[in-house]
């Protein structure tokens, strides 16, 4: 397994993984399929040069195939936030999504962030239990899913 930093020439393996969450896992996410297919090319370029406010890790199985992605962003509470995680369904219970956790977690430190907050919903268990592993804990903090409002995702945060 190899996790490391997209660069602008990953920008079509970021867009791929990317859209293939948000079909895999509709509700799970901040975004639609819709929205994201139709960002151009330019906005997934700048995506994975980190010319936005996120930035992104890839991970790749050791032939070489992109099997998963994390992002992390600073909120405007400056707080360091896991989003956009995923793994490829047949990758799922490997070490990818644990060694990606664990790279954005460094990642945060490295900058000076000592806690990262991600959210999750509480029903999907699988999702939770991996992240209590990882060292995360629910917060009495909820709020609707921007992209599906009648969703409510429950705030986790881990503290180095």
């Amino acid at each position: 397994m190899h996790i490391r930093h997209t660069t602008e020439e990953d920008w079509a393996t970021l867009k791929e993984l990317r859209l293939a969450a948000l079909r895999d896992a509709p509700t799970a996410f901040g975004v639609t399929h819709a929205s994201a297919a139709a960002n151009p090319d330019a906005q997934w370029r700048d995506r994975a040069a980190a010319r936005g406010p996120a930035t992104y890790l890839l991970a790749f199985s050791d032939d070489g195939a992109p099997v998963g992605m994390v992002g992390g962003v600073v909120s405007d509470a400056r707080e360091f936030n896991l989003i956009a995680m995923w793994v490829r369904p047949e990758h799922r219970g490997s070490a990818a999504a644990a060694a990606l956790v664990e790279a954005m977690k460094a990642h945060a430190q490295a900058r000076g962030h000592q806690r990262v907050v991600l959210d999750v919903a509480p029903d999907n268990a699988r999702a939770a239990a991996f992240y209590i592993r990882r060292g995360f804990r629910f917060l009495p903090h909820w709020e609707a899913l921007e992209s599906h409002p009648h969703i409510q995702v429950q705030k986790m945060e881990w503290c180095a």
